[in-house]
């Protein structure tokens, strides 16, 4: 049984934190691309040359936001330039799995993300449905020849 049995409290209050200061992976899905193509008026080769970056997660290569030098995602400009657009990782957050694990991740999360524990009242159905539309999601990877 989870932690969560009785829900969740969570607004997002546009701090950013979740899209600054610190290094991370933003990994896209074939939607989350197509989103982000029609945005910003870019057809695939150019999106992907200015905008990603292809990351080892484990045995696969999966295509990833950039980040700037100081580790702010690569749209972020005093906001997120593409929120209407922004991809599932960040529409999802924090109910992700690595953060939902346990009380104790959900408790620690709390110290950079002050909108958790407070505002809105997530269902412990509405939490899971995030969770499923992150595994359902099919990452893009980068098809590598082992020959």
């Amino acid at each position: 049984m989870s932690f969560y049995v009785d829900g969740l409290n969570f607004s997002c209050i546009r701090c950013s934190s979740c899209c600054r200061h610190e290094s991370g992976f933003v990994f896209l899905s074939e939607k989350d691309l197509l989103s982000l193509e029609r945005a910003l008026s870019l057809l695939r080769p150019q999106f992907i040359a200015l905008y990603c970056r292809w990351v080892r997660s484990g045995s696969l290569q999966l295509l990833s936001l950039k980040e700037k030098s100081n580790y702010d995602c690569i749209f972020w400009k005093d906001a997120c330039s593409v929120y209407h657009a922004r991809p599932l990782q960040c529409r999802s957050f924090p109910f992700w799995e690595s953060i939902l694990s346990s009380s104790d991740t959900w408790e620690a999360a709390t110290l950079s993300c002050p909108g958790i524990g407070s505002g809105r009242h997530y269902s412990v159905a509405e939490i899971d449905a995030w969770i499923k539309k992150q595994d359902d999601a099919i990452l893009i990877e980068k098809v590598v020849s082992h020959w």
